[in-house]
């Protein structure tokens, strides 16, 4: 490829001035040289990627996928699909999962079906968690066409409080039996004012969550 023209009130460019000394310096001098720039480089596509929201994609027989930031694909818990997390000084701070759930043949609507499949889902909870106390339960929406179940509870992990959100979700259509429990956790004060993934990494991963 040619060069364009450049006019000679323009030049020369740097490349030029520099052009001798890069080929009088030693060879040992340049290969750092090189070594750095590549390093500089890798560093700023890594930041660039940290800026950047991951994605998670699930198919199968409940096509799912949602979006998140400042947390790590990790091992997903027994039976689960997926879980990604955040930790400090090697400790949990947060939490994201989703697992399979399995409604029982009913003949009412989803959202009564919901609270009664709670019931057992809490049971399982306190035998799973040590120190487990329910804070609550009921109808939540996630967004505007979204919407399920969840169950807010206090749980100990390693002597640490922390506090839980299990949110049972199902996809549109009649009668549909599977699921999803979408369960997190994090070390951040929770409240009836502000539950868990209200805001924070929690939050993107759930507003994200989608069917399909």
């Amino acid at each position: 490829m040619t060069s364009i023209p450049l006019k000679p009130q323009y030049g020369p460019t740097l490349g030029r001035l520099l052009e001798p000394r890069w080929r009088a310096a030693p060879k040992m001098v340049r290969v750092v040289v090189v070594g750095i720039a590549l390093a500089l480089v890798a560093l700023a596509v890594g930041g660039a990627l940290t800026l950047l929201d991951a994605r998670y994609s699930h198919g199968g027989r409940v096509p799912f996928s949602f979006s998140y930031k400042g947390l790590y694909r990790t091992k997903p818990d027994p039976g689960g699909y997926v879980k990604v997390a955040s930790t400090s000084s090697g400790r949990l701070r947060n939490s994201f999962a989703v697992a399979p759930i399995v409604l029982a043949p009913y003949t009412g609507s989803v959202t009564g079906e919901l609270p009664l499949f709670a019931a057992g889902y809490i049971h399982t909870l306190e035998r799973r968690f040590a120190g487990f106390k329910l804070e609550g339960e009921g109808k939540t929406r996630i967004t505007s066409t979204l919407a399920g179940y969840d169950v807010r509870y206090t749980t100990l992990l390693d002597g640490r409080a922390m506090y839980g959100r299990d949110i049972m979700l199902m996809p549109p259509g009649q009668r549909v039996r599977e699921g999803v429990a979408i369960e997190m956790l994090t070390d951040e004060r929770a409240s009836v004012a502000k539950p868990v993934a209200n805001s924070g990494a929690l939050e993107t991963a759930l507003k994200t969550f989608a069917f399909g």
